[in-house]
């Protein structure tokens, strides 16, 4: 009887475990499905939901996906996850890394990749046709960190800005793994800052933004937002700023 109390015990606990392990696995594959935008003829669209414009078409070589769930209102947006078709007749192991820069779903998808990035997802050019032709196909897929090594995060003036009065922007080339989940706007000269409205997908808007040359406040935060990390671009935003321009930070955050 001991013995049997042991062993049932033991057999417990290890399933215990394994589900302690399963639910923290954070480089763990997720199985879902993708589609493609049918009507791009190799990127993604540049009126995504994350505001990026021709950016997000063309970022990271073109090979950009909209998501479902995974969009999180908007927080998602410029989040990378490697995504491979499960078809080992058509599939590579590697599968591609897609940024995402847009909201939508379609037939019960969490991606709907540019065609660019569908047809990387494939072995060979005769494979990626087949995988063209299915339309939708079985994934799997797991976050992983963005990595533009030539590149600092940017900021980029909506064009629907007027300086002074209102000021909106994207970020651009957000690196590693985290999301930014917060955005501050302070005056370099007394350090005030203001918290910014983040209106839809990426964009970040100020109404009377203060005067001068600005300083940005970037929150990164894990998925579940227990490590959170405050990042200062070296580089302000210029008190002339302009819609439509663009502004280097001086930074690369790679957590």
């Amino acid at each position: 009887m001991a013995l049997y109390l042991f062993y049932t015990f033991l057999v417990t606990t290890l399933i215990f475990m394994q589900t302690l392990a399963d639910t923290s696995c954070t480089d763990c594959f997720i199985h879902s499905r993708a589609a493609y935008y049918p009507n791009s003829e190799e990127h993604g669209t540049d009126v995504g939901a994350c505001g990026f414009g021709s950016f997000g078409a063309t970022v990271n070589g073109g090979d950009v996906s909209a998501a479902s769930s995974l969009y999180r209102s908007g927080v998602g947006c410029g989040a990378c996850y490697q995504v491979r078709c499960t078809n080992s007749a058509y599939c590579s192991n590697n599968g591609v890394t897609a940024v995402i820069t847009d909201q939508g779903s379609s037939d019960n998808t969490d991606f709907i990749l540019s065609k660019h990035a569908f047809s990387r997802m494939a072995q060979t050019t005769d494979a990626a046709a087949s995988l063209l032709a299915l339309g939708v196909v079985d994934i799997e897929y797991r976050r992983v960190s963005c990595s533009y090594p030539d590149k600092n995060i940017t900021i980029k003036i909506d064009e629907s800005s007027n300086n002074p009065y209102y000021l909106a922007f994207v970020i651009w080339y957000q690196q590693g793994r985290r999301d930014i989940t917060a955005v501050q706007l302070c005056e370099t000269q007394n350090f005030v800052c203001k918290l910014l409205d983040r209106t839809h997908g990426a964009v970040w808007t100020a109404t009377s933004p203060p005067s001068g040359p600005l300083s940005l406040r970037m929150l990164f935060s894990d998925e579940e937002e227990e490590e959170e990390t405050w990042v200062v671009p070296a580089n302000n935003i210029p008190g002339d700023w302009k819609a439509g321009e663009t502004y280097d930070s001086g930074v690369q955050v790679n957590q």
